[in-house]
């Protein structure tokens, strides 16, 4: 049984050695990257990428990040190629393969077919003489010193230097189109990320009940108004504008203050200057605001008219966390 050092000290040098080839990429980069970019960028069709093995695993990986930052893409296993896959690939799609070797039977028995159609090929590719280099309009320099894994056998630096390689792709795609912020929440509607981007404070805010009183309420109306409307807070209105709120912390600390209630109003322990925050917000602004101001909800206005309430467990549910 190794020491619980000894098992670090693997870790470490697993790191070590994919870092450092991570860095080497940088110098192995040429003009076929910055080539491979302007024709994805000028692409009618979509582009196809390829490979076998845990290659085409970080295949996948690549197309779900084209296809998150507006570069459509499809993913083909190059061993379901040659059992009818190859129908994907349309007249105007650019093929990208990956493959550590490069001369690996599949591969040879792949490229022609690939290359039947005039579709431009690029390769991420760990051997710049490989059968696929020689056959690539693109190649990208994947080689690496030695793998992390201690027989220098297990894809393990090879598919992360694949990996950051698609991503140094993806990223330059999204610089040369000027991708916003805008544009990433388009193409994820349904995940926490594009909701940070998209969600505003009336999305919530019209989903909850809308507890109100007037400034004259008696201290019982308030507690059930409270009470029944689940949200620790009432606001106080008058002709729909905001006059002030009373949270279950001010209905505490009345308690504390006075030994009788029932001559009071809500007016009388309102707070005058309650947090609010303009019913056009995005959301992730009023979890900010509710972060800065320690506190779980705000009311929500729209030119000082009461609209409602956002609470925290609203942010929470659809993961703006």
């Amino acid at each position: 049984m190794k020491s619980s050092e000894e098992i670090l000290e693997f870790a470490r040098k697993t790191i070590r050695i994919e870092s450092e080839a991570i860095l080497q990429l940088s110098n192995q980069l040429n003009e076929d990257f910055s080539k491979l970019v302007s024709n994805i960028l000028n692409l009618k069709g979509r582009v196809i990428v390829t490979g076998i093995g845990k290659s085409a695993i970080i295949a996948q990986k690549m197309v779900a990040t084209f296809n998150s930052t507006g570069t459509p893409a499809i993913f083909m296993h190059a061993a379901d190629a040659v059992h009818g896959d190859l129908g994907i690939i349309q007249q105007d799609d650019l093929i990208i393969c990956l493959s550590k070797s490069g001369n690996t039977a599949e591969i040879k028995v792949l490229i022609p077919l690939l290359k039947q159609g005039g579709n431009l090929l690029a390769s991420i590719v760990g051997d710049t003489h490989s059968y696929l280099a020689q056959q690539s309009d693109f190649v990208l320099d994947a080689s690496i010193v030695e793998e992390a894994c201690p027989n220098n056998l297990a894809p393990t630096t090879s598919t992360t230097a694949q990996l950051v390689l698609g991503d140094a792709l993806a990223v330059a795609l999204v610089e040369c189109r000027s991708f916003s912020k805008e544009d990433f929440a388009k193409f994820h509607p349904g995940g926490a990320l594009g909701k940070r981007l998209y969600l505003k404070v009336s999305d919530l805010s019209v989903m909850n009940e809308k507890p109100q009183i007037s400034l004259n309420a008696n201290i019982r109306e308030v507690i059930l108004e409270i009470t029944q409307k689940r949200l620790g807070v009432v606001a106080i209105v008058e002709d729909d504008v905001l006059k002030g709120v009373i949270t279950d912390g001010d209905l505490r600390r009345m308690m504390e203050k006075y030994s009788s209630f029932e001559h009071l109003k809500a007016v009388d322990i309102m707070n005058h200057h309650p947090k609010t925050i303009d019913y056009n917000e995005m959301a992730v602004n009023a979890l900010q605001k509710m972060k800065q101001f320690n506190i779980t909800q705000l009311i929500v206005i729209k030119d000082n008219f009461y609209q409602g309430v956002v609470h925290l467990h609203d942010l929470l549910k659809e993961g703006i966390i």
